[in-house]
């Protein structure tokens, strides 16, 4: 639930952010009667990237459980480098997101209304189509379903009503530590769809060591358990890990954390 929650706060509010920013801009400009061109640019790009998580979950349920676990390991792969290259492109941009915003707008209405709906399109569903790919490796990566699905709906909630209070500057959130901190707990998640990516490998042998475990403890905490529920959602840990699972796992977080901490500014401790 946690992992699902996180991923659609931090994506939701990114969309809903980049939302404010074209409405405002619009409203600044005086030329209301434009924003029914932005909503309808805001529905086309969420009704796309729900139909693109539908795809990807009626494709894998039609297919052989050889070609599934194929399909579920390429989609955690692509899952993975899609929410690393999102991460550092966010704390890159994220100072110079309105202005940009703001270029495309005025490029958009020399163009004409519909250049207008399509520049929200596009601002909105690059989160869109992120989120729906991250969420469903997510969701073949843990154990219950069906709390990923109450995280995922309650993180976009809580977003959306964030969005809202800060386009009404009810609240005064600072969003250089959000998104940081955010940040760090995807990179957490994708290490574990990665693990899990990396198992799918195994288990159709393109992959070594399917059977060299670094521990196997489903004596002791069962996969659809409670503990086992919240530390697969957490930090992606599986009951039964391989060397290789946790030899990659180790990798990614050892060469993307200190390097996204380090962009962002966050000093790395001393070593003694």
């Amino acid at each position: 639930m946690l992992s699902s929650f996180i991923i659609a706060l931090r994506e939701g509010l990114e969309a809903a952010l980049i939302v404010g920013i074209l409405i405002a801009y619009i409203c600044k400009t005086g030329k209301r009667h434009l924003l029914v061109y932005i909503w309808a640019g805001v529905v086309v790009a969420v009704v796309a990237s729900g139909a693109v998580g539908g795809i990807l979950s009626f494709t894998s349920s039609e297919l052989t459980p050889r070609a599934e676990e194929l399909f579920a390991g390429t989609t955690s792969l692509a899952a993975v480098a899609l929410v690393t290259w999102m991460v550092f492109w966010m704390k890159r941009t994220a100072r110079y997101l309105r202005s940009e915003l703001a270029g495309k707008v005025d490029r958009a209405l020399m163009a004409g209304p519909f250049a207008l709906a399509g520049a929200a399109f596009f601002a909105v569903v690059r989160e869109g189509l992120e989120t729906s790919l991250f969420v469903y490796s997510n969701f073949k990566s843990v154990a219950d379903p069906l709390n990923s699905a109450i995280g995922l709906i309650a993180g976009f909630g809580v977003a959306i009503a964030l969005g809202y209070l800060i386009y009404k500057s009810s609240i005064n959130l600072d969003l250089s530590k959000f998104f940081t901190y955010t940040g760090i707990a995807l990179i957490i998640v994708a290490a574990g769809v990665l693990s899990y990516g990396v198992h799918e490998f195994q288990e159709l042998g393109i992959l070594p060591g399917a059977d060299f475990f670094a521990w196997d403890v489903t004596s002791v905490i069962s996969k659809e358990s409670l503990l086992g529920g919240v530390l697969s959602g957490t930090i992606g840990f599986d009951t039964t890990t391989s060397w290789l699972q946790l030899l990659i796992y180790s990798i990614y977080l050892a060469a993307v954390l200190p390097a996204y901490l380090n962009k962002a500014g966050v000093k790395m401790p001393a070593k003694a």
